[in-house]
């Protein structure tokens, strides 16, 4: 009878922990302690803005065990697999400890780096990994400088570097007979444990994430942060109504086109369109637009609109209340830059998954630039970063500007960081192009994105009189201010002030803070309309709006004919009582009016919330009423129309 084989032989296996399963089970005690700790760490550095209940704790940790426990054994499984399939004299040999080792060794680097940048990432985001972390990977000269300017990352390499070591070095002397022959059989039992258990917890961990809490920030605790981020990376290019509540296409655009309908403005085409002609005079001089859009510069800094803490905007709010037109109930689409650009520029709703900036299909889309540029306009767009990032300079080429000027178009900066040229730089830029378009006697709309308010907030000394070395945001907010002050004291010097728009506004909030699925109080932003030619005294306007209607707005205050595709309003125009908001955090969607808030997720399920944005809390309500139930189908219609727009192509006018 011939000898056993490497795999057949009954050598003495050793048990429990010192086998090499005992090293599986060490690991993903590893993973399920480590994610533990970071769930606790968070909850007590990052309390909810409601006080979260015992119960809802405990079920946060449970819940947290479940899908902790789940990606614990998916990333368990490569070794047990890898121990199966190999050989044991090949497990044993020399060259494969090293590289096993090595490989546990680089995992844990990695895996304990995530743990501290989760948690930065939690501090800045009250989230686990979402659609910004997906979007960060994209650009990794912005965001990896960025991370390193603004964080100890060296100390942190370091700290994640010791730990891993020790940790490998705890698994070799825990697992002392790791090297050990063991059967194929005995290799076999595992791997079929695992993956059965991972067979059976699928249909129990939802990918979008957990909605047991009415507070957002608990409902975030309990989730897994590998979890959250495959979810979002898998959802980026979602189909819309296999998701989302939808209406019959008749119903949804039937609704649509009454929520547009107003005064002077003329539907064009059948039932399923939203070209609308709108009445103006043509001879109404061709007033300059020039929309500055600064990075973060959420209303929670500005003085002159109520805020408790010490103004960070002296100049801005100066200017405001003595000058402008102060629109004191603005929020913005999203959280990111690219929803201030749909917005603002293209008035067109937050869609879940990616900002149509970022989409394949936004050729020729409609814009205000567009709008103007039909009327004769020169349109130029000043941005101090890289347009590549985010798609901003071919979105913004490829929909009605003229030309765009980025970070390369600096040659001599006062001050950069890796995000781009210091908002004074920008502006001054500004200022001499608007010069050279006036003398030329064309019209023109210039648009401004300002990157300086962006960490690690650092800013030229001298401007103002706190330290850039701080690193603090409210520092990166005056510093902004400041630069808006100087723009504002040039323009005025210059032929162009008299006859110019002048439209300062955010992109978005600094952060996200609040209970609910979109936390609409931290999306407040400041909006403010200067300029001779058409604020004549200065006054505060208190209707309800959000990016979308800022385009309308302007279109208005022009006050001549054009035709759109908007789903804005102007708000100079509309009823008071009769505004609304359109609003996305991560893959929820929503509209906020009539002091109720209508929330859309994954799955085709709904939420709904009751009370005041400024105030940070919305009450929940357990059950819809008619005016919630009727606001929801508004919501619906708003959203599913946009898609269909968008995704047949039809969201333009030019042919």
């Amino acid at each position: 009878m011939p000898p056993p084989t490497d795999d057949t032989a009954s050598p003495a296996v050793p048990s429990g922990k010192r086998s090499r399963h005992g090293l599986a089970a060490f690991h993903l005690a590893s993973l399920l302690g480590s994610w533990l700790a970071l769930r606790l760490g968070l909850f007590l550095a990052f309390q909810p803005d409601a006080p979260a209940t015992v119960g809802e704790m405990l079920l946060a940790l449970v819940i947290g065990l479940q899908r902790d426990l789940y990606v614990g054994l998916i990333l368990t499984l490569p070794f047990l697999l890898w121990s199966l399939v190999l050989p044991n004299r090949w497990f044993a040999a020399r060259w494969h400890r090293v590289l096993l080792m090595t490989g546990f060794a680089v995992f844990w680097l990695v895996q304990v780096f995530l743990l501290f940048a989760e948690f930065y990432f939690f501090e800045e985001f009250r989230s686990r990994f979402n659609t910004v972390a997906v979007d960060y990977l994209l650009y990794p000269d912005e965001v990896f400088i960025n991370i390193w300017d603004s964080y100890p990352v060296p100390a942190v390499l370091a700290g994640c570097g010791g730990l891993a070591a020790a940790w490998v070095v705890g698994a070799v002397k825990l697992c002392k007979g790791l090297w050990a022959p063991v059967p194929f059989r005995a290799r076999l039992v595992p791997c079929a444990v695992a993956l059965g258990v991972v067979a059976l917890l699928t249909p129990t961990v939802p990918l979008k994430g957990t909605r047991f809490s009415r507070e957002r920030v608990v409902n975030e605790l309990a989730n897994n942060g590998a979890l959250s981020f495959v979810s979002a990376f898998w959802t980026r290019h979602l189909d819309y109504a296999a998701f989302y509540k939808t209406l019959p296409r008749e119903e949804a655009y039937g609704r649509v086109r009454r929520l547009l309908a107003e005064p002077g403005a003329e539907f064009v085409g059948g039932g399923d369109s939203l070209r609308r002609r709108v009445a103006g005079d043509p001879a109404r001089p061709r007033l300059n637009v020039v929309l500055i859009l600064e990075e973060s510069l959420g209303s929670e800094f500005w003085g002159c609109l109520g805020r408790k803490e010490p103004t960070c905007t002296p100049e801005m709010d100066r200017l405001a209340t003595a000058e402008g037109l102060l629109f004191t109930q603005i929020y913005a689409s999203g959280n990111r830059t690219v929803r201030g650009f749909e917005g603002v520029l293209s008035s067109f709703p937050p869609l879940p998954g990616d900002s149509i900036v970022r989409r394949d299909q936004s050729q020729n889309v409609e814009t205000l630039a567009r709008v103007l540029k039909r009327d004769g306009y020169h349109t130029l767009f000043v941005y101090g970063g890289r347009g590549v990032f985010d798609g901003m300079r071919a979105y913004s080429l490829n929909n009605g500007y003229d030309r765009f000027l980025e970070q390369k178009h600096f040659t001599q900066p006062t001050f950069t960081t890796i995000w781009g040229v210091c908002d004074e730089d920008i502006l001054a830029r500004t200022i001499e192009e608007c010069r050279e378009l006036a003398q030329s006697g064309q019209p023109f709309f210039t648009t401004v994105l300002s990157v300086s308010n962006h960490k690690p907030y650092t800013y030229p000394k001298g401007r103002i009189a706190e330290d850039p070395e701080a690193r603090k945001r409210r520092h990166a907010v005056k510093y902004s201010d400041y630069a808006l002050g100087q723009f504002f004291r040039a323009a005025k010097q210059e032929t162009f002030w008299t006859n110019t728009i002048f439209v300062v506004l955010a992109d978005h909030g600094a952060r996200v803070y609040g209970s609910q699925s979109i936390p609409i109080h931290s999306y407040e932003i400041p909006l403010v309309i200067l300029g001779p030619a058409v604020v004549k005294s200065p006054s505060r306007v208190p209707h309800l709006g959000c990016s979308l209607d800022v385009a309308p707005t302007v279109l208005g205050l022009l006050g001549r004919p054009y035709e759109t595709l908007f789903l804005g309003r102007d708000l100079l125009k509309a009823p008071p009582a009769g505004g609304r908001v359109l609003l996305n955090h991560n893959r929820d969607i929503g509209l906020f009016a009539r002091d109720r808030l209508v929330v859309l997720n994954l799955r085709k399920t709904s939420e709904f919330y009751q009370g005041d944005p400024q105030q940070v809390g919305l009450t929940r309500l357990a059950t819809p009423g008619p005016l919630e139930l009727e606001l929801e189908n508004d919501t619906i219609a708003l959203y599913q129309a946009a898609d269909d727009l968008y995704m047949n192509r039809r969201f333009r006018i030019d042919p």
